[in-house]
């Protein structure tokens, strides 16, 4: 039997990424959010969702891009501590020691110190309720050379994402590899 919960936050795996912004000002700006995933095939599009009260909202609505920065497990610690302050309040590179760079494509900042990035130029904003989703168009994606796997692409166990548990508000590392995607189930 199953155990009923309403309407709730509670699907598996949930992300944790670190949006990187430029202000109006220029200055580098992240800020942590689970609310996001691949919504689009082709063109590569992420969307994100943020409510309007955050700092990073309205540097995405006026500067028209943003970046997904992917932290690994071992920055647990910085990316927890960019979703506890505002960068109105704090400049969050200069207290963690992590290093901005500015993107090649678009006009917003990604973290050096992150394995995986993505850059995204601001394709379609959609009012929802609280709050707000964001559809980036995916310009161009960078892993660090030692994430790579034997396919020259961005191996999940060596890139270590973390995973969010909404209500239970823990985090969580990747488990281990079951099999190949659109093969194993051809054993059924």
């Amino acid at each position: 039997m199953k155990k009923s919960f309403g309407p709730k936050t509670l699907i598996y795996p949930t992300p944790v990424w670190v949006v990187g912004t430029y202000g109006n000002d220029g200055k580098p700006n992240v800020m942590t959010i689970a609310w996001g995933g691949i919504c689009c095939s082709q063109p590569p599009c992420i969307s994100i969702s943020l409510r309007k009260a955050t700092y990073t909202y309205g540097n995405i609505v006026e500067k028209k891009a943003f970046t997904i920065n992917v932290p690994s497990d071992e920055y647990a610690n910085e990316a927890d501590y960019f979703g506890l302050v505002s960068g109105r309040n704090v400049d969050k590179f200069s207290v963690t020691g992590l290093t901005p760079v500015k993107s090649d494509k678009i006009d917003a900042p990604y973290i050096k110190e992150f394995p995986l990035i993505v850059e995204c130029k601001l394709l379609h904003t959609v009012e929802i309720g609280l709050h707000t989703q964001f559809i980036g168009e995916i310009m161009e994606v960078k892993a660090d050379e030692t994430v790579l796997g034997t396919k020259g692409l961005p191996d999940i166990e060596k890139v270590r994402p973390i995973l969010f548990s909404p209500e239970m508000r823990s985090y969580h590392k990747v488990g281990a590899y079951i099999g190949d995607a659109f093969s194993i189930g051809k054993r059924s």
